[in-house]
């Protein structure tokens, strides 16, 4: 269901999207102008004039070398974005053009708090990107000096990502520490989360699987995207936390939205699931069609790649996949189930069935045609999070009789 005060049918959408979008793209050229300037400039360490996002990470490391009987040390990726400070301009236009899109009523008193929530759900799209540049982390790490580590240079997208290697080897599984760039205050800060190379582990989408989104519908993205608070899909926040209780798993969340929505996301985690490593795509749009096909197009192959990247840190660890039926979640689970078989322990498929047009994406034959060569005890299709609480236990059960002396 809508919020009650936004029409989910409007005849003109095409036309309003369209004079968005060209709103959006005389923006963004000038935004272009302004970037190709900046990228003429020699590079220099990031200072207070920037804004910085760092990300929240997993830390892992290797099993004990058969050499030295040593584990490796612990690597961390983090991914970095760098914001030029002051760089808002007066979003009022497109405020008003995403209010028009979703058919903003404005009844009982509202319109104002939306169209508030609005402009801070699109202010990260206008920040302006710096490229280039270089920061000082500082690391600490417990029983050791605090590491500082040298950032970037980030791309043209004001993007970095680097695997640090702490050259530590001996640390708590589980510990959390608190990192922060020098110099920088906004959001300079990330929670880096240490995990060893046994256990369980989570890769759970996002998007119709966690967070009310609706996927198979454009006006639906923006509606729930900039002018709703979000909400989570009824029963998952208890399924995960069964899940976090039973397999104390290291957690995953892989989402096809861009990254200007990691502040959104992250809060929206944080307030209703168990935190973990919230992975975006690293890259923008340019107009609102943009945006919509970052949620649509080619998911399948950006999730495969990114669930491959992390089988690579965390080659032995039990996973579990979790995501829905709107895109290719299933397609893209079985694929990594037909590379890696013995590391995918289970899939579990919401059936979305409160939004339209869902028919042949829940029917039968395309679970069938999906999942083929995968086994019937691996891959599960549910429509309340309650139907898998006995899947979950036979997968825990199977598990510790597969790892019993």
């Amino acid at each position: 269901m809508g919020s009650p005060f936004i029409r989910t049918k409007d005849p003109v959408l095409p036309q309003k999207l369209g004079r968005f979008t060209q709103s959006w793209k005389r923006y963004s050229s000038m935004i272009r102008v302004v970037s190709s300037t900046l990228l003429r400039q020699p590079p220099q360490v990031a200072d207070v004039q920037h804004t910085v996002w760092l990300l929240d990470n997993t830390a892992y490391r290797y099993p004990a070398s058969h050499v030295s009987g040593e584990p490796h040390s612990w690597r961390v990726e983090v991914v970095a974005c760098v914001f030029r400070k002051n760089s808002r301009r007066d979003i009022s236009k497109f405020v008003a053009a995403i209010a028009d899109l979703i058919g903003l009523d404005g009844e009982l008193g509202t319109e104002k708090e939306i169209r508030h929530r609005i402009a801070r759900r699109l202010q990260p799209f206008l920040y302006q990107v710096v490229a280039d540049h270089s920061m000082m982390l500082e690391f600490p790490l417990p029983n050791h000096p605090t590491q500082i580590h040298e950032i970037g240079p980030t791309r043209e997208n004001g993007i970095v990502s680097q695997v640090l290697n702490t050259g530590v080897r001996h640390i708590e599984d589980g510990l959390r520490i608190w990192s922060r760039v020098r110099g920088v205050r906004d959001r300079a800060t990330m929670e880096t989360t240490f995990a060893g190379p046994e256990g369980w582990l989570v890769v759970s989408d996002v998007d119709d699987t966690i967070k009310y989104t609706q996927t198979s519908n454009a006006t639906g993205i923006i509606r729930t995207t900039f002018a709703e608070e979000p909400r989570p899909i009824p029963g998952m926040p208890q399924l995960y936390s069964r899940i976090e209780r039973r397999f104390e798993p290291t957690w995953f969340y892989l989402s096809a939205s861009p990254y200007n929505l990691y502040p959104f996301l992250r809060g929206f985690l944080r307030d209703h699931f168990t935190p973990g490593t919230l992975i975006l795509r690293d890259s923008s749009w340019l107009d609102m069609s943009e945006l919509v096909k970052s949620f649509t197009v080619n998911t399948m192959e950006y999730k495969v790649d990114r669930i491959r990247k992390i089988r690579k840190w965390f080659p032995h660890r039990r996973a579990l996949c979790i995501g829905d039926s709107t895109q290719t979640d299933p397609e893209a689970y079985a694929e990594i189930y037909r590379r890696h078989p013995e590391w995918i322990h289970a899939i579990l498929i919401r059936k979305v069935t409160d939004v339209p047009q869902m028919e042949e994406k829940n029917s039968s034959k395309r679970f069938a045609e999906a999942f083929k060569d995968v086994p019937k005890n691996i891959w599960h299709v549910f429509e309340h999070p309650r139907e898998v609480y006995n899947v979950l236990d036979e997968i825990r059960a199977r598990d510790n009789a597969s790892f019993s002396p």
